[in-house]
């Protein structure tokens, strides 16, 4: 799967004092767990940019001060205020141990039911899937190319060779439901098919209405 490198340096101390100074020189304090001992550090609020504001889902090469760590980000908070990153925590990723994370969906075709009328809709952006990190994709790629109307495709649904689907079997991950639009069009053409039978006129060698003599 993707990587981004992400620099940091140990921090001296831990406590509110210190992280309120890295914060104001746009350093965010950030622990590393999964490997006994954790590891605090803090890195620039620039380091995030590939990691947070993505869609994409990445591997992180963890550099602090010369070590490297494989990790994911497992948790990151924001200030109620100005929404800036002021903490993070990763999660130290080994070879032969399976990790969880949320993979990106991405959906790939011209569904059938679009092309007849119906609307299609995405209920999940994301799946949280487990696996080797070494045996994940980059992305869970789903064809929806014979997705019908009133049809769904669900986590049940869905293989990938080296991961679990860690989310409900019956959850539904895209659907194309019956566009307002469509019905109405129907409909119509309905009654104007209904309107067309009373009009017809009488087939051949039947006797045509007689009209009411006047009085």
């Amino acid at each position: 799967m993707k990587t981004v490198e992400v620099k940091g340096s140990l921090r001296e101390s831990v406590g509110k004092t210190n992280s309120k100074n890295l914060r104001k020189q746009d350093q965010i304090p950030c622990v590393l767990y999964g490997n006994g001992e954790n590891v605090h550090f803090h890195t620039h609020e620039n380091s995030f940019k590939e990691v947070v504001y993505t869609p994409n889902a990445y591997l992180v090469k963890l550099d602090i001060d010369g070590k490297a760590f494989d990790a994911v980000l497992r948790d990151i908070q924001f200030h109620p205020v100005s929404d800036k990153i002021i903490h993070a925590d990763f999660y130290q990723v080994h070879e032969k141990e399976p990790v969880w994370m949320r993979m990106p969906v991405v959906l790939t075709g011209n569904a059938i039911g679009v092309l007849n009328g119906g609307r299609l809709v995405q209920k999940m952006r994301k799946v949280k899937v487990k696996g080797l990190a070494s045996q994940l994709p980059d992305e869970i790629t789903i064809d929806i190319t014979d997705l019908a109307i009133g049809k769904s495709i669900k986590i049940a649904n869905l293989t990938f060779d080296g991961i679990e689907f860690m989310e409900p079997a019956n959850a539904v991950v895209v659907l194309i439901k019956t566009a307002r639009a469509a019905v109405l069009a129907a409909e119509e053409e309905g009654e104007e098919g209904e309107e067309g039978a009373e009009g017809e006129a009488p087939a051949e060698g039947g006797e045509a209405p007689k009209e009411e003599a006047a009085e």
